[in-house]
């Protein structure tokens, strides 16, 4: 027998005390649900998607202040592809073209430099979303405009950071008994920094990659913790333990901690990136966006927390659906919402 064949016995016929591992990251998500990873596990073991997609954790203040900005004159947002869709408290990106708003999706972030750049006389707003991950690219961004003396292009920023999200999840909840760290994330961020959270948290965590195989690895490390603090890290080939500090240096030029808001998780210290004041310049709004307004019926804070699984929430696959997607969980192709819903898992 594979070492491989070994792990998915042990994970299929595991018949110790329930656990629950939390994937952080929205990548992982999708690649638990295209691997079908849930059906290779025993009833005994729950896998249950954290506050790692970018789009979901957005609030709603800050979809309203993109809409408003693409419906002002003479002004064009600009995003990537799963935010068009995510409501506000009113409308979407989508909702807001739609009604004569001026939104273009971007395929390659430097394009926001270059539409600028060839439209001097029009104004353009650059939603800048995400994670440690994509925070190098909108300093990237910025750098590069400031270089060609673009003047005409701002961002508005709904950055995040990892670990005091990892944090609010610990201390707001006692139902998680390990987590699979993003590996994304800890590419930029290192492998220190979740050594780091798994003594302050008590809590075990394994740092995978997002193959199949690395997956059912991670899973079966944490099994094998039980509970108790440690990290392994099982994607060595790309995260280091300072990670890549060339990156959180260009990001750390161009931006600097701040309080965050978090669907769901209200305003939590410390866990967002903001431009700094000598940049502020080309900021296009992005202080005091908090509101967050959840379409009625909608469980998406609960889900993001772990509390539920998506298919208790009581729209699920019924009036929210891919298609006509109620809440931000569904929207995006790394939301839980989404991937329970294709891959058609259900709670154990």
């Amino acid at each position: 027998m594979s070492k491989l064949d070994e792990i998915k016995d042990i994970l299929k016929n595991y018949d110790g005390k329930e656990v629950r591992f939390m994937e952080v990251c929205g990548t992982h998500t999708a690649a638990i649900s295209e691997n079908g990873i849930p059906s290779m596990l025993s009833h005994k073991i729950h896998l249950i998607s954290g506050p790692g997609c970018p789009v979901c954790v957005t609030v709603t203040a800050v979809i309203d202040k993109l809409c408003e900005l693409a419906c002002t004159e003479n002004t064009t947002v600009l995003t990537f592809g799963d935010l068009i869709r995510v409501k506000g408290s009113s409308q979407s990106l989508a909702d807001a073209r739609a009604n004569g708003g001026s939104v273009q999706m971007l395929y390659s972030p430097m394009d926001a430099v270059k539409m600028a750049k060839e439209q001097k006389d029009r104004n353009f707003v650059f939603a800048a979303i995400g994670f440690e991950t994509t925070a190098p690219v909108y300093a990237m961004v910025l750098e590069e405009a400031i270089r060609q003396e673009v003047k005409n292009l701002k961002l508005l920023t709904s950055l995040k950071t990892m670990p005091q999200v990892i944090r609010w999840v610990c201390g707001n909840t006692n139902n998680i008994d390990g987590f699979i760290a993003p590996g994304h994330v800890a590419v930029i961020s290192g492998s220190d920094e979740y050594e780091k959270l798994s003594n302050e948290t008590g809590l075990p965590f394994a740092v995978s990659g997002f193959e199949g195989t690395q997956l059912l690895a991670a899973i079966y490390a944490l099994t094998g913790m039980q509970g108790k603090p440690g990290l392994k890290n099982l994607y060595k080939g790309v995260v280091t333990k300072e990670g890549n500090e060339k990156a959180r240096s260009e990001v750390n030029k161009f931006f600097e901690p701040c309080d965050a808001a978090w669907r769901g998780m209200g305003v939590i210290p410390g866990s967002g990136m903001i431009l700094r004041e000598e940049y502020k310049d080309y900021d296009a709004g992005s202080y005091g966006l908090d509101e967050d307004i959840m379409p009625k019926g909608c469980s998406c804070a609960r889900v993001l927390t772990g509390e539920i699984s998506p298919d208790e929430c009581p729209l699920f696959g019924k009036a929210c659906t891919p298609e006509n997607a109620h809440g931000a969980c569904m929207v995006s192709t790394e939301g839980s919402c989404y991937n329970y819903y294709i891959s058609g898992r259900r709670k154990k």
